[in-house]
């Protein structure tokens, strides 16, 4: 960008700062100015003109340092636009672009691309049908994720959505996605935790870190989400797939909030200000499966949700359900008795993932959500002290096997493919003496055996593909 003066001269207008707090600036004058223009101060300081008034602007600012009343500004006559492109992989940058890694070797790119743009129509977009695999068995069997997506992941503080989102982009290593991960108003090492752990898993060169701390001031905590959908839309451009995390858009609304109430707005419900709800939908609505001039490129978003004591019926929380693609909960209870991820897979929703399922894998998907229903109420029988019956007992024997597949670590990952072999395995039992540690250890070793054997990896992905029915599929086993 250029300095004040020059454009002070280009527009011939001058305003004064009338009123600043820590996050917006209230300036008198700039008759010409538009919504969404860039504003400069004659100390440097950078804004956007965020509300327009009858003789005042409201300008959201980009810097924590405030303004004095009486600085002088300017309008740019232009519109945030970010540097983007290939530069920006392996980086972490605030959301402005800029780095903040301080890395010596970046190369500011060339390309530009505005912050605030309408979503593509229609006619540019086509059905979602391809999977997006986590390598998380609880995701990839009973609710799979498809690329172009918007899946929401919520629950209470410290249930594990953080460590599920980036074992996310762990499990998309070489797949050609770009991962862009947003750290809305965390602490400054938690970016640097996060670069660490992608570089030591050489996925850091298909991701981009965006950082805005809480410290960095209002104005860029909310500019983060768009800044990252603009980075996307650029890789979009080029052909490539795009996964884009919030963490987390509570916070973003936490933060757009104090933005409204300083600017004495009328609060709405739970003094969050009336256009929250247009504000995160129109970044969600950029989301989604495009056909471009370089073949078809997906942007899926994972946007996280904090609740409450459980509580989904949450303003900000009901809203964000309202527009994406379906929902998975995070469950505290499940979180404390050990499992991981601690997704409930009851409370949990995914409302285009299945379209992009073979037959085959749509019908295990189905069987195993039945037979877990019924386990749970089979479960409720235990708690009463009723005297179990065989059928009973198999039952919950065959429930503790079967979800000994959802208990992955943080560097766990299981192809989708194997994931559900090994679960049309364990439903012809063939290991009814052995106790649940050694079942465990069975399925290790299967899984040990699909990375490092070629010609079983084959067969396994073979039958998945080929298999149609998950009666031809057991019979296969049963054989093989």
């Amino acid at each position: 960008m250029k300095n004040y003066q020059s454009y002070l001269e280009k527009s011939g207008e001058i305003g004064y700062t009338q009123s600043a707090t820590r996050s917006l600036a209230i300036v008198d004058g700039l008759p010409g100015i538009k919504p969404k223009e860039l504003v400069v101060f004659e100390t440097g300081e950078l804004g956007q003109a965020l509300v327009l008034k009858k003789e005042l602007v409201e300008v959201l600012l980009f810097s924590p340092k405030p303004v004095r009343v009486g600085t002088a500004a300017t309008r740019t006559g232009e519109k945030l636009t970010l540097p983007v492109g290939e530069a920006l992989l392996g980086q972490v940058i605030n959301p402005l672009c800029q780095p903040i890694n301080g890395s010596s070797s970046f190369k500011m790119p060339s390309a530009s691309y505005p912050t605030d743009q309408a979503p593509w129509g229609i006619e540019k977009r086509v059905k979602i049908k391809r999977p997006l695999e986590t390598g998380l068995a609880v995701v990839d069997l009973l609710l799979p994720l498809g690329q172009g997506q918007r899946e929401l992941a919520i629950g209470d503080r410290k249930t594990g959505k953080t460590s599920f989102a980036e074992q996310v982009v762990l499990g998309l290593k070489g797949k050609n996605t770009v991962c862009i991960y947003t750290l809305i108003a965390k602490r400054a090492a938690e970016a640097k935790r996060l670069a660490e752990i992608f570089q030591k898993a050489s996925v850091h060169n298909q991701t981009v870190i965006i950082a805005a701390p809480a410290e960095a001031g209002s104005g860029l905590v909310y500019l983060a989400p768009f800044s990252a959908i603009t980075i996307a839309e650029y890789f979009r451009d080029q052909g490539q797939d795009t996964l884009v995390i919030f963490d987390d858009l509570t916070t973003h609304a936490k933060f757009y909030r104090e933005i409204a109430l300083l600017a004495k707005r009328f609060p709405g419900r739970d003094s969050y200000p009336a256009d929250i709800f247009f504000t995160h939908a129109r970044i969600m609505e950029r989301g989604g499966n495009f056909k471009t001039p370089k073949g078809e490129a997906s942007i899926t978003l994972l946007p996280l949700a904090e609740t409450t004591s459980g509580d989904l019926t949450g303003y900000i929380q009901t809203n964000l359900m309202s527009m994406t693609d379906g929902h998975l909960f995070f469950d505290r209870d499940l979180f404390v008795t050990g499992q991981r991820p601690a997704i409930n897979p009851f409370l949990s929703v995914t409302r285009v993932g299945r379209q992009t399922q073979t037959p085959l894998k749509r019908e295990i998907s189905r069987e195993l959500l039945a037979f877990l229903s019924l386990h749970e109420k089979m479960q409720s029988l235990v708690h009463f002290g009723a005297e179990l019956t065989e059928e009973v007992r198999s039952i919950l024997a065959q429930g503790e096997r079967v979800k000994l597949l959802f208990q992955q670590d943080e560097e766990s990952f299981v192809p989708a493919n194997l994931s559900f072999y090994l679960l049309a395995l364990l439903w012809k039992n063939p290991w009814p003496e052995k106790t649940i540690a050694e079942v465990e250890e069975e399925l290790a070793k299967l899984v040990k055996l699909y990375r490092e054997d070629e010609d079983f990896r084959q067969k396994v992905n073979h039958l998945m593909e080929k298999e149609e029915t998950l009666a031809k599929l057991l019979e296969k086993i049963n054989h093989g």
